[in-house]
């Protein structure tokens, strides 16, 4: 069924009893093409776009648990593609491209909100340093804005500028980018691979991968074993756990990322704000809570839930930024596994055994490259050769000694 105002409006004169099941929840075959591990934005995106744009539907993806379950649906969906190296600049500009096509593309509403992302700057050198990503921006054909002081009071008047400690001087500010109902995602994107005879299996945990003669054959799960062809892994926070078991070795570490949600209030964040003297952002979802986070946790972890230490690091952040917040209550929180990689960008690569594929390290931006990453993901698989936009995210670029160093900080995973 193809949704659309039309088909509301007849289902509604039927009591909404002709709708159909957004996707199929079919049993396992004995053997696919493809076995995508992990069904969260990326593995859904990816089965996606094998299906739509290289014709491989024979393709399985394996969820542990529920979809929306993982980081898909543990985030705080904001969306941007303002980044300053080549290797990032272009791929989250290309995951921006296809944000803004997206709800058209696999007809569903996916609550797109290109609202904006201002990046508050506190110093002469944090300036400098904002000057020069908005011109690399620039130079790459992303939009970007310097803002002055006067432009960010007329834009966010709430915002604390004359903070004797952090003083708001300006910020950069991406029109473009914004948010995105992150569940939304997930939904939308097994519906769209679903329609295209993609095979979405729920509560279907890998439990080992089998190998002969130096192939992988198929993975062993709690719903029995499934041949294939290709394996895929995007299995998030998880993925040194499932890469173990084809006897790899990842990079990555997983540390815990906590979001909060605030009580309901009237409009009055209409971007997505950061702030630079410290690691903050909000913004404020169409239902009046305001959506916020701050740094991990700061120690290896597989739970979904963080410490209070945490909690008071972003209460005092958001505090700072905004005075106001101190007499609004927190309403709830959550937590993601993240796969911290030693440098902070994502891996998007073949392994040394031939049919094995790795999607992983994707740090907190994860959520916001979702499209490109299935894209990308997809065009590897199915080519056997990256994909232009992605060529420097190899598995290999850290023994090679070529980091993509965003932040430049080093090549400790907590640092980023």
């Amino acid at each position: 069924m193809r949704y659309s105002a039309l088909s509301i409006f007849l289902n509604g004169l039927r009591g909404n009893k002709g709708w159909a099941p957004a996707w199929r929840d079919p049993a396992p075959k004995p053997h696919y093409e493809v076995v995508i591990v992990g069904g969260g934005g990326h593995g859904l995106a990816t089965a996606y776009y094998l299906a739509k744009e290289f014709g491989i539907t024979n393709v399985a993806v394996l969820e542990k648990g529920y979809l929306g379950s993982g980081n898909i649906g543990r985030n705080t969906t904001i969306i941007r593609s303002n980044y300053l190296l080549p290797g990032n600049n272009p791929f989250y500009e290309l995951s921006m491209k296809l944000w803004e096509g997206l709800e058209q593309d696999f007809n569903f509403n996916a609550m797109v909100s290109q609202r904006g992302v201002l990046n508050l700057f506190h110093s002469d050198a944090q300036r400098d340093a904002y000057t020069r990503r908005g011109n690399a921006m620039r130079l790459h054909g992303v939009d970007a804005e310097l803002l002055d002081r006067q432009a960010v009071r007329k834009k966010l008047p709430f915002l604390d500028f004359d903070n004797a400690r952090f003083p708001i001087m300006g910020g950069l500010y991406q029109p473009r980018g914004g948010t995105v109902r992150h569940d939304a995602v997930a939904w939308g994107y097994a519906r769209g691979a679903d329609s295209l005879g993609v095979d979405i299996i729920t509560q279907c945990e890998v439990t080992g991968i089998r190998r002969e003669n130096g192939q992988v054959t198929g993975v062993e799960t709690s719903r029995g074993f499934i041949g294939c062809g290709k394996l895929a892994l995007a299995a998030a926070g998880n993925s040194t756990v499932v890469a173990d078991m084809a006897g790899l070795r990842l990079p990555i570490e997983s540390h815990v990322l906590q979001a909060f949600v605030s009580e309901g209030l009237k409009p009055f964040i209409d971007n997505v704000v950061t702030f630079g003297a410290g690691h903050f952002y909000v913004s404020q979802s169409d239902r009046g809570g305001l959506v916020f986070g701050g740094d991990i946790d700061g120690y290896n972890s597989y739970a979904q839930r963080g410490n209070l230490a945490t909690v008071e690091h972003v209460a005092e952040a958001g505090v700072a930024m905004i005075p106001s917040l101190s007499r609004v209550r927190f309403l709830r929180s959550w937590g993601g596994v993240m796969d911290m990689s030693m440098d902070g960008s994502p891996i998007i690569d073949r392994t040394h055994i031939d049919n094995l594929y790795l999607n992983a390290g994707w740090c907190y931006g994860g959520f916001k490259a979702t499209p490109a990453s299935g894209f990308c993901y997809a065009h590897l698989i199915a080519r056997n050769t990256p994909h232009q936009t992605a060529r420097a995210f190899r598995l290999d670029r850290f023994a090679r000694g070529y980091p993509i160093d965003e932040k430049g900080v080093g090549a400790q995973p907590n640092l980023h």
